[in-house]
């Protein structure tokens, strides 16, 4: 995997500016060393289990041969409509997985009633639903699975063969699908919902779904190997400071448009738009994403604070 990264006006300033202080301060490599100390004394204890991001792709190789298998079993016996039924992270990256995958992957994130008729009116007896949750007591999850659990047991349908729980070790929702007898994958509890795409979180839907996850995870894991260099030529690198140093003391631009355009990634804009809104802000400074069309008025006025 390539990535480039081009810059002008105020941007490339800042990066100008600002990159080669974060090489000589070595702040790729220490990021992908988990070096906890990065965000300050205030956050040292927080960040400190929070930093499974960084080898997520990686640790996720290891689900695959189970996945592998799951999907075939399935496939053989007619199950093929996978439904996922989760909330913000949890459903995100893999519906932008899925659709770029050109698969059909139902995604219930939601619990509008019309959504979830429209779910459940799918064909039952081909269905499969993966229910997936971090912390295990979303209430909006939990209503979506009991809303499976109802329609399946009216057809005569044992739940349990049909629904996965993905979610992180001892939460609610793993201690109560353990007593029910579901089938259970878990997540890495040190990545946060937004950074899960690559963890249990993305790779069980999508690899149900027929997805070749496997490749992602691979093409990730290469990525990683430039990202993690401390060079001025770093994209993460170049990337970070654009952003971070143009909204924060270089010509003070707030608003960060994305225009999805020229990506054959379906729905990256709104993945990147919850990354960055979801990660920064949290002292009173940040950035606030907007996914944006190429002839939108925004683009064309180049306001100042864009």
């Amino acid at each position: 995997m390539t990535l480039k990264v081009s810059l002008s006006g105020s941007a490339s300033k800042a990066v100008a500016e600002y990159v080669p202080g974060l090489v000589s301060d070595k702040i790729a490599s220490r990021i992908f060393s988990k070096d906890h100390t990065l965000w300050g004394k205030e956050a040292e204890s927080e960040s400190s289990i929070r930093l499974g991001w960084v080898d997520a792709a990686k640790n996720s190789l290891a689900l695959v041969p189970e996945l592998k298998l799951l999907y075939a079993e399935l496939s053989a016996i007619g199950l093929t409509r996978i439904v996922l039924c989760g909330m913000g992270g949890s459903s995100l990256a893999p519906e932008v997985i899925a659709k770029t995958s050109g698969l059909d992957l139902v995604v219930l994130d939601s619990t509008d009633p019309s959504q979830v008729r429209a779910a459940l009116s799918g064909d039952l007896a081909k269905t499969v639903v993966v229910v997936s949750s971090k912390s295990g007591s979303t209430v909006e999850t939990d209503s979506q699975k009991r809303s499976f659990e109802a329609a399946f047991e009216a057809a005569g349908i044992d739940k349990t063969s049909r629904i996965f729980i993905v979610t992180d070790p001892d939460s609610p929702m793993h201690k109560q699908a353990k007593a029910d007898g579901y089938r259970i994958f878990l997540a890495d509890p040190t990545v946060g919902g937004r950074y899960s795409g690559l963890t249990a979180f993305g790779v069980v839907p999508t690899m149900l779904a027929g997805c070749d996850t496997e490749a992602i995870l691979k093409s990730a894991i290469s990525a990683t190997e430039g990202l993690s260099r401390d060079d001025e030529g770093n994209p993460g690198i170049v990337l970070g400071a654009a952003i971070a140093r143009s909204a924060n003391g270089h010509a003070f631009k707030d608003k960060l448009g994305f225009v999805p355009s020229g990506t054959s990634i379906i729905g990256f804009g709104d993945w990147v738009e919850q990354l960055i809104a979801e990660s920064t802000g949290k002292q009173g400074r940040g950035v606030l994403p907007v996914v944006l069309e190429s002839n939108s008025m925004e683009v064309k006025a180049g306001f100042d604070d864009l």
